[in-house]
């Protein structure tokens, strides 16, 4: 930890409100200088709003913004850049097609005689990389490199533009377990140098390994100010989510039946058309949760792609109750009671300008009650998107406006309650708590457990290997493409997977 400086940043009584919804209600907090003040809050608690605001996207209703002891008044992100302040955000602001520099550079360029000066912009990227310990290629294509070198980016961005101040909204929640610890690491440098940080999350782990301070908000309001030393995990979750959190999955024990789902010696490419899944064999049983480990680009992704007919199998079979599925569309598959939670949720599983009762039915818009022909029962996709946002407590403003206007959490519980509110004899589930809070992860892995006990399927995929033996009955281990082993979750040792997922093989 650091040992903090004067107050960089102080803000005081903040209130917020958009149509239907108070966002932040009299919020205050400050900032040191060289210090990591976490705000820690479920999703929706008003985190980002709060940020958005301090950065210019947002104007406040009511309250003020110090800077350094002056009161400010930004009017765009330009007035909080050139301020020193900047933000790495939770769905990244980089061009796919330019280079690391390019984007570094954009919107920040240096003209000579009509030319873009890039020389001088190089070495200045090139010497940042190095006085922060970012290592960078500044002319890889960004839509090439991983998530992670991506985030290294965005952080180089801000540097380039002289902030001393970093908003790090979400920073880790598309990150692989490795990269999150290293950028971990990355957050703590940063402050050791005297950048002073707001590092918003939902990650109890993170506040404990990096922050100063903390404080917490639940429905748009502080609800409690403390430190690592002064506070535990369980009062932290106690806090965001106003009642005690159990950290464990009570899945209590299963009950399985016939075979329902049987794959066997899948193929499948991925997008350059090279080999992700070979010989891949496995099965699942009614009332059954499969359990899939692995470290991530081992085939997961083209594995439940293909399985939900968005990706094309090259050889083997999958079999439904002894039906081949291989050759069927998304659609076709869906209506023979296979569900997909998908990895992406915002490319695969929702459309964002769409409202979130158009989303609700997405896969069943078509189909009585809610059309009849080419004629829409409007008012009953109302009906089933209201009894759905009450059962799963989904937080939105209504089932009209668009779903791209809500936190990442809660898009995750349209896509989890579409899902689960129709007859399935398969789940598939990719990554299904990325990036949520622990309320909102006690929520999901209750409900997978409780459509398990209704005799439905589930093939699990996550890259967190905690979540993987909290919820499975059966664990599978998929290294390069294939599944290498398989067990009973109650015989499954956290080191022999361990070992699996690294090397493909069991200790000699």
């Amino acid at each position: 930890m650091t040992s903090p400086g004067h107050h960089v940043l102080e803000v005081r009584g903040i209130t917020k409100t958009f149509p239907g919804v108070v966002a932040n209600r009299a919020v205050s907090f400050d900032l040191a200088e060289g210090e990591i003040h976490c705000l820690l809050g479920e999703n929706g608690a008003g985190k980002t709003t709060l940020v958005n605001i301090i950065f210019g996207l947002y104007r406040p209703d009511s309250g003020t913004v110090r800077l350094r002891g002056a009161e400010v008044t930004f009017r765009s992100s330009a007035d909080a850049i050139a301020a020193g302040i900047g933000m790495v955000h939770q769905h990244f602001q980089l061009v796919p097609t330019l280079s690391v520099l390019e984007n570094v550079v954009l919107g920040a360029e240096t003209v000579r005689r009509g030319v873009l000066e890039l020389r001088s912009a190089r070495r200045r990227l090139e010497e940042l990389s190095r006085r922060y310990g970012l290592p960078i290629d500044p002319d890889a294509v960004v839509g090439d490199l991983s998530v992670g070198i991506r985030q290294r980016v965005e952080l180089l961005k801000a540097l380039y533009r002289d902030a001393d101040i970093l908003i790090l909204d979400e920073p880790t929640a598309v990150l692989t377990p490795g990269e999150v610890d290293e950028f971990l690491s990355t957050v703590r440098e940063l402050a050791a140098m005297g950048k002073s940080i707001v590092f918003i999350t939902h990650k109890l782990r993170e506040v404990s390994q990096v922050a100063d301070r903390i404080t917490v908000l639940r429905h748009g309001e502080v609800v409690g100010r403390t430190t690592p030393s002064e506070t535990s995990e369980q009062e932290l979750a106690t806090m965001m989510v106003g009642r005690r959190v159990s950290f464990t999955v009570d899945r209590g024990t299963s009950d399985p039946g016939d075979v329902v789902l049987e794959v066997r010696g899948l193929a499948v490419d991925d997008n350059r058309g090279h080999a992700a899944v070979h010989d891949c064999t496995f099965e699942v049983r009614a009332g059954e949760i499969y359990g899939i480990a692995g470290v991530e680009g081992n085939g997961q992704r083209e594995l439940v792609e293909a399985l939900a007919g968005m990706r094309p199998v090259v050889a083997g079979d999958v079999l439904l109750h002894g039906r081949s599925l291989v050759g069927l569309d998304p659609r076709r598959i869906a209506e023979l009671g296979v569900g997909h939670i998908p990895e992406d949720r915002t490319r695969h599983g929702l459309i964002g300008s769409f409202t979130v009762a158009d989303n609700l039915v997405l896969n069943r818009y078509h189909r009585r009650p809610y059309a009849r022909g080419l004629v829409r029962n409007r008012a009953e996709v109302t009906r089933h998107a209201e009894e759905l946002v009450a059962t799963f407590d989904i937080r939105t403003p209504g089932v009209d406006v668009p779903v791209d206007h809500l936190s990442g959490g809660n898009q995750q519980k349209v896509v989890v309650s579409r899902e689960l509110s129709r007859p399935l004899e398969v789940l598939l589930v990719a990554q299904p708590t990325r990036g949520l809070d622990v309320g909102s992860i006690e929520f999901i892995h209750a409900r997978l457990v409780e459509i398990r006990d209704r005799g439905t399927a589930v093939v699990l995929v996550s890259a967190e290997l905690d979540e993987v033996l909290g919820l499975a009955d059966t664990v599978g281990v998929l290294y390069r493409g294939r599944i290498v082993a398989s067990m009973p979750a109650a015989d499954a040792d956290r080191h022999r997977i361990g070992l699996l997922m690294a090397t493909g093989a069991d200790a000699a």
